[in-house]
């Protein structure tokens, strides 16, 4: 079965309760995407599941069934994806939009992951450390992170026990070798549940927008023997760096250039030693915690340094 079979077949279940859907019909509007206009196969997805949203005058929240399969995080390995989730809140995080209600990170002994609670569905708020069962939640991935999505269709209840909680950090240590492109004041896109990095000033999924400003570094470590990529958020940039956002915006407003902000980073840490803590996504480690170890600021004599351990 091909792969666009597949994906036919699970939009044409999403629908069975709400619309008469030909499986043939809906791999056909897959094809002619995919294979005509040269459409990404997740976006060509997206596009066909919201063809069928509006003939059914719904929205994605009103899509949720019964009968979800119960997971645990590490199984998630698919977006669009209805399921029942047992998990405990590990950390709550700051919204970044009027229209998400809570974002945090959920956890079970399988490992990690992030969620978001959409302010309009209204659910009640989740307590950080409490457990909790979570039903009709549905999976959602952006360059190969998973996370999930509680939406008013969600069924909350919470567990009066504990729960062990896998531990998929990884800790790194090495000399800041190479600062990528990409680093520095970028803009994300303010659709709602996208935080998509705009590309001169257009989201891949959204088009042409007005981005919001946010800072991150990413960065290379090199420990002597291998080399591992980070990212590093808005609060550990404003921590190694000591710039904030404000004075990031301002740089880039003096010199009506934003890659003033990514030199002026790479000149203050290119070449430090750092110790990394985070969770791994893909290729990346994403830096929770970061701890400065001191080395030389010449990032050449710590390349050097570093091949020679």
């Amino acid at each position: 079965m091909t792969d666009l079979r597949q994906e036919a077949e699970a939009i044409a279940d999403q629908f069975s309760e709400h619309l008469d859907v030909d499986v043939d019909e809906v791999e056909a509007r897959l094809d002619t995407l995919v294979s005509e206009y040269k459409i990404p196969a997740e976006e060509a997805r997206r596009s066909v599941t919201n063809h069928y949203l509006d003939e059914a005058d719904m929205d994605r929240d009103e899509l949720g069934r019964g009968g979800n399969a119960e997971v645990e995080l590490a199984e998630i390995d698919a977006a669009e994806q209805w399921v029942d989730l047992t998990a405990k809140v590990i950390d709550l995080w700051e919204p970044r939009s009027d229209s998400i209600a809570q974002v945090g990170l959920l956890g079970d002994p399988s490992g990690r992951m992030k969620f978001t609670k959409w302010a309009k569905s209204e659910l009640p708020e989740l307590e950080e450390g409490s457990v909790y069962r979570l039903e009709n939640v549905v999976t959602d991935e952006y360059q190969g992170q998973y996370s999930v999505k509680l939406n008013r269709t969600t069924t909350i209840t919470e567990l009066d026990e504990e729960l062990e909680v896998g531990d998929d950090t990884t800790e790194i240590e090495g000399a800041l070798v190479d600062i990528q492109s990409g680093s520095g004041l970028i803009k994300r896109c303010p659709e709602e549940g996208c935080t998509r990095v705009l590309q001169n000033g257009r989201c891949s999924e959204h088009g042409e927008v007005d981005g919001e400003f946010d800072l991150r570094i990413k960065g290379v470590l090199d420990d002597g023997r291998e080399v591992q990529e980070v990212i590093f958020n808005q609060e550990a940039t404003e921590d190694v760096a000591g710039i904030d956002l404000a004075e990031a915006k301002q740089m880039a407003m003096d010199a009506l250039d934003t890659t003033v902000v990514a030199d002026e980073i790479r000149a203050k840490i290119l070449g430090q030693y750092y110790r990394v803590t985070g969770p791994t996504f893909g290729r990346y480690v994403l830096a929770d915690e970061v701890e400065e170890l001191g080395g030389p600021a010449d990032a050449e004599e710590t390349l050097i340094k570093a091949r020679s351990i």
